[in-house]
């Protein structure tokens, strides 16, 4: 038998008279440096209130000059906040290494009267640098020649790598949701991506996508949405928009695994993921809002690739591009509120009610106040003689869009052109668009009927 050592322990009993009293210290110290405080302020006010002359005019001018401090706050913390979680993720991703991942995917292709542009978005997946997937056409009961173009396309079409199976589901008119689900049910892949009739990918988008899914906690994956319809103002104003205001953003979201919406242009999921979700809802106009936020609720992570793009048709002119922005708002505030429950109860999902706050910031707050920092602006100026200060504004808001414009150029090498639409992007783009979604919100909360607004292609 091992003979066992002696040992020998010591207990002790900690004298807490010496952390009471150091705590009543602590608490006195803090009394003493918030009444001395207290003191300065009390002596401040009682020296300059003689010498202050109260009158209302004076008062507004103080009051709107505070509140377009105020707001210039607010857009510098969210601006700032967004480029460096940005560039946070852009040096992530050039230096992280990832695993080589070639698991099947199929390509669900919901389509309604597209029959001008299919066989352009056909013949660029044809052309992914990708030799396991397959192309699945859901035809949604369209009215034009779609199925017969889609029908001219149907078997094995030569790819890249290898022959390319393309399979056609006709059925009747129940919305984009639905189709996308059909197309889901039809395929026996692992992984899917989702897609608008009217985009065309670039060729290393399921290459450069489908490598995130090596993490088992990733669910989906956004992609790259770029506007393939430029040369004119409103649509190069929009390209601007994609590579400024929602690819940066979406890069910032990135770097947290915390996309808030996967673009409707291309999404990759894990086939797991989305079933256990339920799949795509048709109860609201932002189907692409709805089903991120549900993943996001079921605990899954989603990251945003940027070299997965698809080259969508923008708006051309300026009531289709309102049509278009009035059904993505009402469609994100449908979603918000199916998921109301998530935003005073973060600990169901911390995520996901960070994520629900910005979309509800994005699509209700900043809008709103960006258009009254605009109104007291202009108005102050006329009302109290600060004419020459529009100017300054003016000049202040467009030199920080053109830097962001130019990081966010340089980070995609996209045209540099689109840099000088940043001198009226803000104050003329986005104020006609928060002024659109303002409109939108009212008639959302007033429950008036709307209807899908389906974008006229130009092919």
């Amino acid at each position: 038998m091992k003979k066992v050592k002696k040992s020998a322990f010591e207990i002790t009993y900690k004298n807490n008279n010496h952390l009471q009293k150091s705590r009543k210290r602590r608490i006195l110290r803090r009394i003493l440096i918030s009444g001395l405080f207290s003191a300065i302020l009390i002596g401040i006010i009682l020296y300059t209130l003689p010498k202050t002359v109260l009158s209302f005019s004076s008062l507004l001018e103080y009051s709107i000059i505070v509140a377009l401090v105020i707001f210039l706050l607010i857009l510098l913390i969210r601006y700032f906040g967004i480029l460096i979680l940005a560039y946070l993720n852009l040096n992530k991703y050039t230096f992280e290494m990832h695993d080589d991942f070639h698991p099947f995917v199929s390509i669900i292709i919901p389509v309604y009267n597209e029959g001008k542009i299919l066989n352009n978005t056909i013949e660029s997946l044809l052309k992914l640098n990708y030799s396991e997937y397959e192309i699945i056409i859901v035809n949604d009961g369209s009215t034009d020649d779609t199925r017969e173009v889609a029908e001219k396309l149907v078997g094995y079409r030569e790819g890249i790598e290898n022959a390319i199976k393309i399979s056609l589901i006709n059925k009747p008119n129940s919305g984009k949701a639905n189709a996308l689900n059909a197309g889901i049910k039809m395929s026996g892949a692992e992984f899917v991506l989702c897609m608008d009739g009217d985009s065309q990918l670039s060729p290393e988008s399921i290459s450069m996508g489908i490598r995130h899914f090596a993490d088992p906690k990733i669910g989906a994956v956004a992609g790259n949405v770029k506007v393939l319809n430029r040369g004119n103002f409103f649509t190069d104003l929009q390209a601007l928009e994609y590579v400024e205001g929602l690819n940066m953003a979406r890069s910032a979201q990135s770097y947290l695994k915390l996309v808030n919406i996967i673009p409707g242009p291309l999404g990759l999921f894990r086939r797991e993921a989305i079933e256990n979700i339920g799949c795509y809802a048709n109860d609201t106009y932002a189907e692409d809002a709805d089903i991120t936020l549900r993943l996001l609720a079921g605990g899954w992570k989603i990251n945003y690739e940027p070299k997965a793009i698809s080259y969508t048709e923008a708006p051309e002119t300026l009531l289709q591009l309102l049509k278009q922005r009035y059904r993505w708002t009402r469609g994100i505030l449908q979603s918000i509120r199916k998921h109301k429950k998530l935003l005073i109860n973060p600990t169901a999902n911390f995520g996901n009610t960070f994520i629900l706050w910005t979309m509800f910031f994005e699509a209700l707050i900043w809008p709103t106040m960006n258009i009254a920092a605009n109104v007291f602006f202009i108005f102050a100026a006329l009302a109290f003689g600060f004419t020459s200060l529009i100017f300054f504004w003016w000049a202040g808001l467009a030199l920080l869009d053109l830097v962001t414009a130019i990081y966010c150029v340089a980070a995609e090498k996209e045209e540099f052109r689109l840099v000088a639409y940043a001198v009226i992007y803000r104050m003329v783009f986005i104020l006609i668009i928060d002024i659109c979604k303002a409109m939108s919100t009212v008639e959302e909360f007033l429950g008036i009927k709307m209807s899908w607004g389906k974008l006229e292609r130009a092919g």
